[in-house]
């Protein structure tokens, strides 16, 4: 368990520079009614990557827990766009069950996130 709590902030950390290693990858899940794609991938990324490092650190764990909670809540209308959309992805497997069944994940995500934003307790 310990290990999965030290896991999410570097974690966030790899999903946040891999909006700006592969942003096409975003780009491509963005819902199109959605303005300037490509910065809200920069930002949302940045966001990740931010929340992922506060994590690491005791002093800011806390509010990073929050910060990366709001980020899931703020990308999960691509998530949404995806799923309602399985014909624009073909290249995911299992197609439509496998995007609906993401949905679900955020909440996952979320506990995990919160999880890992509580203090941690000393071994003495």
């Amino acid at each position: 368990m310990r290990l999965m709590l030290r896991a999410c902030g570097p974690l966030f950390i790899c999903a946040g520079a891999l909006h700006f290693l592969r942003p096409k990858l975003y780009l491509r899940i963005m819902p199109p009614q959605l303005p300037a794609p490509e910065l809200l991938v920069y930002l949302s990324g940045a966001a990740e990557a931010a929340g992922g490092a506060g994590l690491i650190f005791p002093r800011t764990r806390r509010p990073a827990s929050w910060w990366l909670v709001a980020t899931l809540i703020a990308i999960f209308p691509a998530n949404l766009h995806m799923a309602r959309h399985p014909e624009l992805f073909p290249e995911v497997p299992g197609a439509g069950a496998t995007l609906r069944a993401r949905l679900p994940l955020q909440a996952l995500l979320i506990a995990w996130v919160l999880s890992a934003g509580r203090p941690r307790r000393r071994l003495s």
